[in-house]
């Protein structure tokens, strides 16, 4: 009866120290940082697929901006060629090229909205400024996205840090820190500025 008794409170005295110690707070923190990370994905694929209607729209009006119109092409296909998954979040180097290709195609963006402040009929276009509201709205996103991963990442690069759940981090799960997106190109954390105003 006794061995009953002792057995009874020997199970959760063994499993609370186990649960502090971050056997399930270490990958529900991982998880969720990699939810967020799959959200920013989304909105840097919106703004993508937007891109070509935006230029289609732009060279109708404006065939001499040639080649601004072929800067942000290419640089949407190098931002849609640089992928980053989940698994390469802890890989500073992959994360960097990943930053690198959206900054560049974030400043190709704001060059082609800015060149055709000059063209009264594109300014006065439905579609192009239905694809400019679209574009900012989107750069928006982007960038709660982004605070939103970049706070998942703060809270599980903590988590993995400090005692207890170091702990289990690093003996049951090999725990590594994630990579926070920083802006790397001048005024890469700004959306592209879209201003048809008259020219200064």
């Amino acid at each position: 009866m006794d061995r009953r008794f002792l057995a009874m409170f020997a199970v959760p005295a063994l499993v609370m120290p186990l649960s502090a110690c971050g056997i399930n707070s270490v990958p529900t923190a991982e998880e969720t940082a990699k939810a967020r990370w799959a959200d920013v994905q989304t909105q840097y694929q919106r703004r993508a697929d937007l891109i070509p209607n935006l230029v289609a729209t732009v060279q109708g009006y404006a065939a001499q901006e040639k080649s601004v119109l072929t800067e942000v092409t290419e640089a949407r296909a190098r931002a849609s060629s640089t992928q980053l998954s989940a698994d390469d979040l802890n890989d500073p180097a992959k994360v960097k090229a990943f930053q690198d290709a959206q900054g560049t195609l974030g400043q190709s963006l704001g060059r082609l909205l800015t060149t055709f402040e000059a063209y009264p009929d594109l300014k006065s276009n439905q579609n192009f400024l239905a694809l400019q509201s679209q574009l900012e709205g989107t750069e928006n996103r982007i960038a709660i996205a982004l605070r939103d991963y970049n706070e998942a990442v703060r809270a599980y690069n903590t988590r993995i840090r400090t005692f207890p759940d170091m702990i289990g981090a690093k003996l049951v799960h090999g725990a590594k820190p994630l990579t926070p997106f920083e802006a790397t190109a001048p005024n890469a954390d700004r959306a592209p500025k879209v201003d048809f105003g008259a020219k200064s």
